[in-house]
């Protein structure tokens, strides 16, 4: 684990129109309430930056929501409050959500030339059909087009966000998706694919229930979920997480950092933080939140030893490195086995973890059973 640095997160909740699969906190994007939450997000982070974060940060990120819904001005004043209170490494990554739709040459030249050097672009799906069904804005020419405009800013260093399971999608436009994806551009280092999870208190969970919508059958979505990192291997893209694919030194730094127990400050509505073995959270009202933005955030949990050592295993096993035996020891001051030997010589019996010198992570059928076997260390 780092303990000499820390991360950041930036929370936009803000989105042109919010998918039908989505149960994110998000409003309509509006001029107005844009500028002042701007203004109450500044005020937070000045803070943050002087009374909370004494660490050099390793990475930035501004999540959403849509934050390339921002106007260009905006986007460039957020990064120059960070960079006016908090210490970023020379090597820090900092990345942006986009979607398709939403960006532009003067946005795409405002972020390279503010500090921002890493894209995180939701395409979901190349099918103009499927996009339709989740309720995107874009097409797949749109995403095409962004990144064009990317490669021409200077970013070389770009993440695609990529769903399976989608209502109409069959295992061959899946297929079709991840190959176009991978042969589009050598800016696009990062994969993230995910498997659609319908949430209740989202029109497609009303649908769900009403048995208005239809989803790939069980054994189509396996096919989906097991070829996605077969063909992403084939085109130099390995597996280092559950859900997340990369080129040789192109993984996440800031994902890693929340599967590692990396601190990390957040500002913004709703955003979440985790320092100090405390977790934190801002108030999800924005009336609240833009009259006083320094009001929280609110301790939700402090966790206690047997809760970081939890956590230690359930996040740590998300990567496919798994977790260090050496590790846990040196941070507990107990060994692993003293406390999980029942659970982990269970798995191992079962074929779902493996023991390789220091390291205990997930095999290949454990990865497809990832949270039964997580389930066992909380």
């Amino acid at each position: 684990m780092d303990n000499k640095s820390a991360e950041l997160y930036i929370h936009i909740p803000f989105c042109v129109k919010k998918c039908l699969y989505c149960d994110f906190l998000s409003f309509p994007a509006d001029e107005k309430t844009k500028e002042k939450y701007i203004e109450a997000l500044c005020d937070e982070l000045l803070y943050i930056g002087s009374e909370r974060c004494d660490k050099p940060l390793r990475s930035v990120f501004i999540g959403g929501g849509t934050p390339s819904v921002l106007p260009a001005e905006q986007t460039v004043r957020v990064m120059e409050t960070v960079k006016s209170r908090f210490d970023l490494l020379p090597d820090a990554e900092v990345t942006i959500e986009c979607n398709p739709g939403t960006l532009d040459e003067e946005k795409l030249k405002a972020y390279r030339e503010c500090g921002i050097n890493r894209l995180s672009i939701g395409l979901q799906s190349s099918h103009e059909k499927e996009l339709k069904s989740l309720g995107r804005i874009h097409t797949y020419d749109d995403f095409v087009s962004c990144i064009r405009m990317a490669e021409e800013a200077g970013f070389t260093n770009i993440n695609v966000d990529l769903m399976s399971g989608l209502p109409g999608q069959s295992a061959s436009s899946f297929e079709e998706t991840l190959r176009k994806v991978c042969t589009l551009s050598d800016c696009i280092k990062h994969i993230s694919a995910y498997s659609l999870i319908v949430e209740e208190e989202t029109p497609f969970g009303q649908m769900y229930e009403d048995g208005k919508l239809e989803l790939p059958d069980e054994e189509e979505d396996r096919q989906m979920y097991h070829m996605t990192s077969r063909i992403l291997k084939e085109y130099g893209f390995e597996r280092y997480e559950i859900s997340n694919y990369a080129r040789p030194g192109y993984e996440c730094i800031h994902n890693i950092g929340y599967w590692t127990g990396v601190e990390y400050f957040a500002a913004g509505l709703d955003a979440a933080s985790f320092y100090g073995h405390c977790r934190y959270s801002d108030t999800p009202d924005m009336e609240e939140y833009l009259k006083d933005p320094l009001a929280g955030p609110v301790l939700i949990e402090k966790l206690d030893q047997s809760g970081l050592m939890s956590e230690y295993m359930i996040l740590g096993l998300r990567l496919t490195e798994g977790v260090s035996v050496s590790g846990f020891e040196n941070r507990f001051k107990t060994g692993m086995f003293d406390v999980y030997g029942k659970e982990i010589g269970r798995f191992v019996q079962d074929g779902l973890l493996e023991h390789t010198g220091d390291r205990i992570k997930l095999s290949e059928k454990g990865l497809d059973l990832a949270n039964f076997v997580m389930r066992a260390f909380i």
